[in-house]
């Protein structure tokens, strides 16, 4: 990231394009994640298994089991399973578009009108801390992409249908998930004050992640854990895309204003005789 007086060596400094439809419907994708508590909420509601859905025994995948019948130690029946994959999976893909629609150049800066970013090849040298900002927004997508394939893995291969590929997807969700926070969180340090939120809800999840994978996913309450994993994946993307529809809603008005006003101002065109 550079000043408005640009990047080094005389390099012109990029200001990314918050006025873009792109941008936007990247950020409003992100923030459609939270969708998934309502979704959650209903389906436990309905929740016929036995015993009774409890949200530090049951893990999330319960609810989205495909069957009724013994699974992982618990009586499993979730009538609303379609409903719960379906936000699986609908989840994966609002993570899959929010990567590839949201820039780089938007993501290094926050989004925050008037910033300048720089690219790897406009620095000396591709370790150059400048270049920093853009390489791990970069990153931040890849990683955003994995655990949205992740998360559709999941609604598309139900825990009772193939619990290998169903735990490969939900261990790309964890993993892929807080990284892409915890590194985003430190590249918006300074471009705005939900830096830290996201930072935060990054090392939870992370935290939470790491001793899952230690404990070898021996623990006492499991329903618990993953909720601590999985919570702060959501509402710390779901702030991304807050941050980011936010500002750049702000500056497609701010661009509207000034065209109207430029058309407002334009004198009337002068009449010839004939």
């Amino acid at each position: 990231m550079t000043t408005a007086a640009g990047p080094r060596g005389g390099d012109r400094g990029l200001l990314p394009d918050l006025a873009s439809r792109r941008e936007l419907i990247g950020g409003w994708a992100a923030i459609t994640l939270i969708h998934y508590f309502v979704v959650e909420a209903t389906a436990m509601a309905v929740w016929q298994g036995n015993p009774g859905y409890d949200r530090r025994a049951h893990v999330i995948s319960d609810l989205g089991a495909a069957h009724c019948g013994p699974f992982n130690g618990y009586e499993v029946c979730s009538p609303l399973n379609w409903l719960m994959n379906a936000s699986f999976v609908l989840q994966g893909v609002a993570m899959v578009l929010g990567a590839v629609l949201l820039s780089s150049a938007v993501l290094s800066v926050a989004a925050e009108p008037g910033v300048r970013v720089i690219r790897p090849r406009m620095a000396s040298s591709v370790a150059s801390p400048d270049a920093f900002p853009w390489l791990a927004a970069g990153a931040v997508r890849v990683l955003i992409l994995v655990a949205g394939i992740g998360q559709a893995m999941v609604g598309l291969i139900p825990e009772d249908t193939d619990l290998a590929l169903h735990l490969t997807g939900a261990g790309l969700y964890f993993i892929a998930g807080p990284l892409s926070l915890v590194i985003l969180g430190l590249v918006w340090r300074g471009h705005t004050q939900m830096s830290w939120i996201v930072l935060l809800f990054g090392v939870v999840s992370l935290g939470a992640t790491i001793y899952v994978l230690a404990v070898q996913l021996r623990v006492e309450e499991p329903g618990a854990i993953e909720r601590t994993m999985a919570y702060p994946i959501i509402l710390g993307l779901s702030l991304v895309g807050l941050v980011v529809a936010h500002r750049v809603t702000r500056e497609r008005k701010a661009v509207r204003a000034v065209s109207r006003s430029s058309v407002r101002g334009t004198p009337p065109p002068r009449r010839t005789a004939g």
